[in-house]
């Protein structure tokens, strides 16, 4: 799938209420959750001890929800391209509800809509509805909205 591209505001506002379209699937690996719990020292059991995960109620570890929301802009950056900028600001997260849990080795995709844009003199506030879907699962991990600030170039 290509990227969209986006070098306005203006070609922004017109993609309010459309379909971004779906990242590539990634897959969370014992690793990655390991080294996430490392970073934030949240080394809770159901994410990083194995066999005793095996016992609770998942039947294996799962990823941190923050790990999950945390590759936002890695996934975000697989479907949309914004070019002619002077920056970008991750302004928010809103209506964010975590759903189902990320288990160890499941691969999740990003499915992304332009909610609403606003021109806020020169600085446009973008909000993007969101859900990171779970591979073979009809309950997405989350749904909710960013928010991302993006000052264009004249």
């Amino acid at each position: 799938m290509s990227k969209v591209v986006i070098k306005s505001f203006d070609e922004l506002e017109k993609l309010i209420g459309s379909d971004l379209g779906i990242s590539d699937y990634h897959e969370f690996t014992q690793e990655q959750i390991n080294l996430f719990a490392d970073a934030t020292l949240d080394h809770q059991w159901i994410h990083t001890d194995v066999e005793k995960a095996k016992e609770g109620p998942f039947g294996s570890t799962i990823a941190h929800g923050y790990l999950t929301l945390s590759i936002l802009p890695h996934l975000w950056n697989q479907i949309v391209d914004v070019q002619n900028l002077k920056m970008q600001v991750n302004y928010g997260i809103e209506k964010l509800k975590f759903n189902a849990p990320v288990l160890v080795n499941n691969k999740v995709r990003l499915h992304a809509k332009v909610n609403n844009a606003v021109n806020l003199r020169g600085v446009c506030r973008a909000n993007i509805g969101i859900k990171l879907e779970i591979e073979g699962s009809r309950k997405p991990a989350y749904e909710g909205e960013i928010v991302f600030l993006y000052h264009f170039n004249a």
